[in-house]
This record gives C-alpha cells, sequence and structure tokens, in this order.
C-alpha cells in the first residue's frame, strides 16, 4: 500500500483528531497523471474526519501529482511549501488546507514541537 492510501485510511480510522476541533467543511484532494485523476474527499467536522473516493464539490480543493502526494503522505515533502513553490494548488478556501496541514506528517528527521506533537498523539 502506499503512502498517500495509509494517510486517507489512518485518517478515516481516527475517530477524533484534536488538532481539527475548531474546523468544519470540506476538502477534495485531486491527484493529478495525465488524462487520470484520483479524488479523495474529506468531511471534517469539528475533530471528526471521513474519507472517501467521491468526486464532489468541496470548500477547499488541492490539486497534485501523485507523487508530489505521495512525499507529503510519507513526511518527505511539506504541503504549504508546495504550494509556495507552485508544486500544489489550492482553489477555494484556503484556511481549511493550511488546518487540514497539521495532519500531514512532518518531515521524520525533523525535531521540534510539531514532530514532539505528532508522537504523543499517536
Amino acid at each position: 500500500m502506499d503512502a498517500t492510501t495509509r494517510f486517507f485510511e489512518e485518517i478515516d480510522r481516527r475517530e477524533f483528531d484534536p488538532r481539527l476541533a475548531k474546523t468544519a467543511g470540506t476538502m477534495r484532494v485531486d491527484l493529478h497523471e495525465g488524462p487520470h485523476t484520483m479524488h479523495w474527499f474529506l468531511r471534517i467536522n469539528h475533530g471528526r474526519i471521513s474519507v472517501s473516493r467521491e468526486n464532489q464539490e468541496a470548500d477547499t480543493v488541492l490539486g497534485a501529482s501523485p507523487g508530489l502526494f505521495e512525499d507529503i503522505a510519507a513526511g518527505r515533502e511539506h504541503g504549504i511549501a508546495a504550494v509556495l513553490r507552485g508544486d500544489m494548488t489550492v482553489a477555494g478556501d484556503p484556511r481549511l488546507f493550511v488546518q487540514m496541514e497539521r495532519t500531514f506528517p512532518g518531515n521524520p528527521d525533523a525535531r521540534g514541537p510539531r514532530r514532539k506533537f505528532e508522537r504523543e498523539v499517536r
């Protein structure tokens, strides 16, 4: 199983994520590869997240290549940095992406508050 699938399945299994307790909305992740697009749809309701493979309207839509998102899901790349470089797009409400980015794994070699918090939550 790839890191992207593991990332979304892990989010879907969680009953509650305190980092998103003040967040509500929908987000779709579109992974574009040639003429094909894979979709991941997230419903976020004050810390509760459900994930599906639906292609429906969302408050925020991320667009990336499958390879880039694989690196983000594995903690080798950072989502906000990818957006700032123009490698990933955000359409709609960018605040939802910034909140959701908290759930992305950090670089495994990183040290500091984010990595410490992620270890405590797991």
